[in-house]
């Protein structure tokens, strides 16, 4: 249900399970945070979706086992937000729910049109996963991070590039604009590319434990 595929410096992750609008299991997340933590090798990864939703977050009968709460979240996004290399979401679709904690870890985040980002922690009861109100904040600020996590807001898209919290919507193919996105860094020395990814500030300061 995760697939991945390596073209030179080029890795995509796809998200493989539209019958559930992309719902993740712990084996899912498990297999992702494998990929991220193993994409110190890549030069630029892309996350990705089938179908009309990129992901409705955990899936149902995994949070009644617990999966809400999982650190495996955690694992993941931290693994994507140490990458040396160029991280990219390409949402096919409306993301919910813990899988904004990948998309916020990435560096760009492109959309298709017609799309909606939210976040339901405070309907559902959970805490959103450590990290993701940090990153959260350094894109949009405090009080539209506030709307998404403690109001509920499902933000459109084109909403949300205005935020700051998509950074291109795309009319056309989404994981082609990725890729279009990707080249100048592909085809860069890697050390390069490196260099200067370290000299950007990410905004974001999460607090150890």
């Amino acid at each position: 249900m995760i697939r991945l595929d390596k073209e030179d410096g080029l890795w995509i992750a796809t998200i493989d399970r539209p019958e559930k609008a992309n719902s993740l299991t712990a084996e899912m997340l498990e297999t992702l945070s494998e990929i991220a933590e193993a994409a110190v090798e890549a030069r630029v990864l892309v996350l990705t979706g089938t179908g009309k939703v990129f992901s409705a977050g955990a899936d149902l009968e995994a949070t009644k086992a617990g999966l809400a709460t999982s650190p495996l979240w955690e694992r993941l996004s931290g693994a994507l937000a140490a990458l040396p290399c160029l991280t990219i979401c390409a949402l096919n679709g409306t993301i919910a729910g813990g899988a904004m904690g990948m998309a916020l870890a990435c560096d760009l985040r492109l959309s298709v049109p017609g799309a909606k980002v939210f976040y339901p922690v405070m309907k559902l009861g959970f805490l959103p996963q450590p990290s993701d109100p940090a990153r959260l904040a350094a894109l949009v600020g405090p009080a539209r991070a506030k709307m998404i996590l403690m109001a509920g807001a499902k933000v459109p898209v084109e909403e949300a590039q205005s935020w700051g919290l998509i950074d291109r919507i795309v009319e056309g193919d989404v994981l082609e604009e990725a890729r279009v996105l990707a080249a100048d860094t592909l085809a860069a020395n890697p050390a390069h590319a490196r260099a200067i990814k370290e000299l950007i500030p990410s905004g974001v300061r999460v607090e150890k434990s």
